[in-house]
Order: structure tokens, then sequence, then C-alpha cells
């Protein structure tokens, strides 16, 4: 094993992909936990896929994809929290609304431009070949931007998680606090999408919540446990998809399922001994 690690270690792109995905995984593992309490945990769902269809424009017209995909993936966060406020569509079916929407232009553009080709494919299904090394800069910055603003308005995430209406009663502007969670969700789906690709990346928000919250209670202690799991079990995915040859995203997800199956099974021991 120790071997198997010192080859894996050896590689430029793992290295990349590690140092990208490590703080991808830490980044949704935070804001996971407050979007699986809200309920709503599903918005990584909706905006990979608006991230997939802003991926096919860009790669269409020949411009960098993260630099497109970033801002109107942000765009799309704002617009799916106004739809669900101001609107009687709420919820899941104003994700279901403009995630559809985006996957099918994205569909669309892409067969009449380069057709479904392995970039396609990466971008779906995910590759750690897919990080260059200005994509790795630009990551780790926006990754690096993500964790400051949320260990520095900690308190407000967590007040706006629980109670809103407490909060509000308390001053806080809950609409500016739920449009940060937007915004730093849709900055780590993008990044994350390169790795995890788009139909997997809403995994690295809700395994490592649900997980944590089988064994903790407390929002700081799910907090903690949620950030660790998910950057072992990432490491741990992306070992196994070296070893065993197979995708990496794909990989990750069942890493992080088999956490999941651990953590329901240890949560359920206190029960049965009081029972």
């Amino acid at each position: 094993m120790i071997d198997l690690i010192g080859e894996l270690l050896s590689y430029s792109f793992i290295l990349r992909a590690l140092t990208v995905g490590m703080l991808v995984a830490l980044c949704s593992a935070l804001l996971g936990v407050s979007l699986v309490l809200k309920r709503y945990s599903m918005i990584g769902d909706g905006l990979s896929h608006v991230g997939f269809g802003a991926l096919s424009v860009a790669m269409a017209l020949n411009l960098a994809p993260l630099q497109i995909s970033v801002p109107v993936v942000v765009a799309a966060a704002f617009l799916l929290l106004r739809i669900s406020e101001n609107s009687r569509i709420k919820g899941d079916a104003a994700i279901a609304l403009i995630s559809s929407s985006a996957i099918a232009i994205g569909v669309i553009v892409t067969s009449l431009t380069s057709g479904m080709n392995a970039d396609v494919y990466n971008f779906l299904f995910g590759s750690i070949l897919a990080m260059n090394r200005g994509d790795v800069v630009l990551s780790m910055m926006l990754s690096i931007l993500v964790l400051l603003l949320f260990f520095f308005f900690y308190h407000k995430i967590f007040a706006v998680t629980f109670d809103e209406n407490f909060a509000k009663a308390t001053g806080i502007k809950v609409d500016i606090y739920n449009m940060m969670i937007a915004l730093l969700t849709a900055v780590t789906i993008v990044v994350g999408m390169r790795i995890m690709g788009a139909l997997l990346i809403s995994s690295l928000i809700i395994f490592p919540a649900l997980s944590s919250m089988r064994l903790f209670r407390s929002f700081r202690g799910v907090i903690i446990s949620s950030a660790v799991l998910s950057m072992i079990c990432f490491f741990w995915g992306i070992t196994a998809s070296y070893a065993f040859d197979t995708p990496a995203g794909a990989s990750i997800v069942i890493v992080n399922l088999l956490a999941f199956g651990t953590c329901s099974a240890i949560g359920l021991i206190p029960q049965r001994e009081k029972e």
C-alpha cells in the first residue's frame, strides 16, 4: 500500500488533481452541511448541469472553459434563489427547471459543434487529466477564497442555516448570506467539475454531511467531521481510481458511499444499546 501511494504521488498530473481536489472536497463538505440542513442540497446538482452547459458553449467558441463557467454558474445561483423566493416555483422545481434547460443547451451545442468527444465525456464524468497548470492556479485561488469567506462569516452562516426568522430578528441580513452561500457553492461546483464531472460533483456536497450527521449532533462537530471525512474519501477515491484503472469521479463517489454506510452502522450502535 505504501509503495502504491508513493507511485501515485510521483505523477505530476495526480498531484495537481489531489491539490485541487482536496481543496474542493473541503469546500464542498463545509458548504454541504448548511445546504443539507436547509434542505437545499440538490442545488449542487442543478448548478453542475448549468456548468456543463457553460463549458459546452465555451468549447464551441474556443474560449477558456473555467473562466467562462464561473460567472455563468454564479449568475445561475442568484437566479435560482430569486426564482425560489419571488415566484410560485419553489425549491426542487426551480432546480429542475434550470438544470434540465442548461444541460439540454449543452447537449445541443455539443452535438452541433464538436460532437460527444472525449472532452465532453471528461466534463460529464470527470478526469484527473483535465487539470492543466493554469486551471490549478485559478482553482486554488478560488477554493482558498471560498474557505476564507466561509470561516470569516461562520457564525452568520450558522444562524441562517438553523433559523432564518431568528437571524432576521437579530439584525442579520438573511438574503445576503443566502446569496453568499449560493455564490460559494457555485464557485466550488465549477472548480470541482473538472475532476468529478457534472453528473457526480454534487456527491461531494451531500455524502460527507450526511455521513457526519450519523455520528455527531452539534453543528461544529458535523462541520469538522464532514471536512475531514471528505478529504479522506477524496484521497482514497483517487488512490482506488489509480489502482483499479476506474474513473476518478465514480471511484470517489463509491468511497463516499462506503463511508456513509460505515457511519450509518456506527450511528446505530448507541440506539441498540439503549434498547
